[in-house]
Parts: structure tokens; sequence; C-alpha cells
């Protein structure tokens, strides 16, 4: 069903105007979104969408677009809730201020949204003139399926792409934030800050991911349309996702498996239908092969089947929850220990307060959960959280006086946070000799070291 240039325009226009909201009231101005928020406005936009869907369903014949729609949407979605971790793992390795991480996930929706335009056009171009492209596309998600089910590579750095690092020898950088400012300048010399760098690996990434969501929802319906709204309507609203759901991204445990069995569902799908219509000489001497082709119904059916089972199983998992805990912990007690005076306040309590949970959980999680602790090349999280402890009672230290001496970009420095808790233990242990060589009978113990077990509780 074709669909008039002024519905296209209308619904260019809305989304157009969508984002120019969102970011004249809800990013122009640095601040935390509440829980509150960012559940209403992922409602309200889940709710556009929703709603979109059910006019295209009564609206068409047959529910055929409608049903196209739903197919594309949810699996679109899935891939970009999946795609909401790696975004998750730049901004931690950026150390992207919580404030203005509202900012990069805007942007890097909207550069999704245009750079995904271009290449739903170029493959429906690709799709109307050679009939082969199914076959291709089809390839495309079965290796993509594949390489989800490998084991995750440790060594995998998502925030030091190629781009980065040009970036990063050719511009002079500072490695410090200027609030959400994009270029800053340092004793006079006009430099760019990490929020651009950020910026651009989000886009990077963003391209990377069209490579299998352009495909996928291709072979769920070759409708322009269709292709275009379900794909923009899936990346709306993904923001105030990513701050709804962000302690529960790392529960999903399971969720790659599913999207890669969802991916090689629709690849298989892709080629019965390019066999279908075949058309290549090598294949049955030209001719349409005579398959069973998948219905957009049954399509829509294993989709929701697949993502239920695989949520259930993420978030009944106890290995998952271990794992959720564990890595909550490493990232939480990582920027507790950038966090500045210069940040929130209240930001750097809740991330401290989540952490003592986590440890908590770490506690007691039986032995043979203990190998999700390490991490190769990457620091012992036992010794991480003792140096979160360490800022914190120093923190608190200094509140207690009424001074602040973590108010510079880099914040407290451990070794100095060391070298003061060694000077303050030699200097009690020698007084603790005196005492006892005068014959004193008191005696004076040193502060205990920060513990890793989440008993300590404050920030």
């Amino acid at each position: 069903m074709s669909v008039s240039p002024l519905i296209w325009i209308i619904t260019v226009l809305v989304i157009i105007g969508l984002l120019a909201f969102d970011y004249i009231f809800h990013v122009r101005k640095a601040h935390i979104p509440t829980l509150r928020e960012a559940a209403v406005w992922s409602a309200i936009y889940l709710g556009i969408a929703l709603v979109f869907g059910v006019i295209l369903w009564f609206f068409t014949p047959g529910h055929e677009m409608g049903t196209e729609y739903f197919a594309g949407y949810i699996t679109e979605k899935a891939l970009s809730v999946d795609n909401l971790f790696v975004f998750l793992v730049i901004m931690s390795a950026f150390r992207v201020p919580r404030e203005d991480q509202q900012k990069v996930l805007l942007f890097g929706i909207t550069f999704a949204i245009i750079a995904r335009t271009g290449m739903i056009a170029g493959g429906a171009a690709i799709i109307d003139n050679f009939s082969w492209a199914f076959y291709f596309f089809g390839l495309i998600l079965l290796l993509t399926a594949g390489n989800m089910l490998k084991p995750e590579d440790d060594d995998k750095d998502e925030a030091n792409n190629f781009v980065i690092r040009i970036a990063k020898k050719l511009l002079p950088t500072t490695d410090h934030y200027d609030g959400d400012k994009l270029f800053t300048h340092v004793d006079g010399q006009r430099m760019m800050t990490p929020m651009l760098l950020v910026m651009v690996a989000i886009g990077g990434t963003d391209i990377l991911f069209a490579l299998d969501s352009i495909p996928a929802i291709f072979g769920l319906t070759q409708n322009t349309y269709i292709v275009f709204t379900a794909t923009v309507f899936s990346l709306l609203g993904l923001r105030q996702l990513y701050f709804l759901i962000d302690g529960l991204l790392d529960r999903l445990v399971y969720l790659s498996y599913g999207l890669a069995a969802i991916l090689a569902f629709i690849g298989v799908k892709l080629i019965l239908h390019a066999l279908h219509e075949n058309e290549l000489p090598f294949i049955n001497d030209g001719q349409p092969v005579p398959v069973v082709e998948v219905t957009t119904t049954l399509s829509l059916s294993v989709i929701i089947g697949i993502l239920a089972f695989t949520i259930v199983a993420s978030l009944t998992s106890r290995r998952g929850r271990a794992k959720a805990a564990v890595s909550s912990a490493r990232r939480d007690a990582d920027s507790y220990l950038q966090m500045t005076y210069t940040s929130f306040e209240e930001e750097r309590e809740r991330i401290f307060r989540r952490m003592l949970e986590n440890e908590q959980t770490i506690a007691n999680l039986p032995p043979k959960y203990q190998d999700l602790l390490e991490e190769r090349d990457q620091k012992p999280l036992t010794e991480l959280l003792r140096e979160a402890h360490l800022v914190a009672d120093k923190r608190s230290a200094d509140r207690e006086k009424g001074v602040r001496t973590d108010t510079s970009p880099e914040g407290l420095e451990l070794a100095a946070i060391r070298a003061a808790g060694d000077a303050d233990s030699t200097a009690q242990d020698a007084a603790l000799g005196a005492d006892t060589n005068s014959g004193s009978r008191g005696s004076h113990e040193p502060d205990a070291p920060a513990d890793v077990d989440g008993q300590r509780n404050h920030p």
C-alpha cells in the first residue's frame, strides 16, 4: 500500500517537532532526570508509538500495515535496548557527568535517525532493483546472530575506536569537561572537550548498529514508510528509557541470545523470500524455488515469544543477578572515584548508596560466582571498592571539619590519601610507644581500613 506525499510530510514534521521539544524542554538545561520523569516520558513516547500502530491496524486493508509495523517496532526496540548497554559503556569510559548524559543520548538518537533514514532509502532502492539483495541481507543477519553468540571480548574498547584515535591525534583535546560545551579554552588555546569525543563515539556506533537493524526490519516488511516509522519511533524515547532501566540493563544477561535468535529467524525468512522470488541463474536455473514463506503474523508471534522468554529468564536468573551486582558495583566505584564536589552532591550519594547495596549482594554470593569478581586486564573489584571507601572516608572527615579538598577536576588523589593515612598511622604508633614506655595503661587503635563488605554507609 502506497503512502501519499502529504502523509510523509506530516510524519516527518511530527518527528522533527518531537526532537525539538526534547531538546528545548528536556536537555537544554543540564539536570539528572528523576525516576518519575523518566517513567512518565517513556510512557508518553511508547503511547505515541502504539497509537500510531493502532491507527495503521484499523485503517489499512487486512491489518497488514499494522501487523508489519508492530513486528518491526518491537524488533527495533529490542535492538535499541541492547544498544543502550554499549552507550552506557561508552559514557562510563569517557566519564560523562550524569547531568550531561541526556544531551549525549539525544545527539546519538538524532544522528541515528538521520543515518538510518539514508540507509533505509538506499536499502529500498537496492531491493527494488536487485531481488538477490534478500540473499545478502539474510546472510548479514545470520552472521550477526552468530557473532552475538560469541563470548564477550574483554579487550574490546567501545570508546576508543578508530575515529576517536584520529581525532585525538589531529585536534588538541582536554581531559576535562567544561559543562556541556564541545570546545573550551585552556591557557588561551581553543581545545576540544571530551563531550565532542563521546558524541563522535556514540555516532560511530550508531552506524554499526544500523548494519543489522536495517536488514532486520526489511526482512519483516518492504514498505518503506513502515520501515521508516517503526525505526524512528523505536529510537524516540530511548533517552528516557536509558534512565528508567539504568539499573536493569546489567540484569538482561540473556538479551543477546534472544536477539541472536530473532535475527537468525528473520535471516532465514529473508533467504526463503529470496528463494521464492529467485532470479539468480545458478539457483534453480533462475526460476523461483517453491519454498514455504513465513507470514508477518507468524513473525510477530515468534518475536514476542522469544523476547518474553529472554526477559523472564534474565530477570529470574541467579547468575544474572550476581553479574548485574558485580558490573554495577565496578561501574559505581569507578564513577565515585572520579566525582568531585563540583558534581551533583545528590548524585554522588546515590552512586555510593547503590555501590554499598551491590557490595552486600556480592558478599552473599555463593563460591561458584566468585569468578565474576575479576576481569582480565582490569583492576580487581575488591581493590576498586577499597579505594572508593578510602575516598568516602576522606570526604566524610573533610565534611566534619567544614573543609573541601577535592574541588579540583581530578578529585581526591588516592596517593595523597594513602600517604596521609600512613603518616597518621606512624604518628599513632609513635604515640602508643611513648605511652607504653612511660608506663601508661591507655592505648589507641588506629581506624580500621575501609572494608569491601558494604558496612560503611557514608558518602
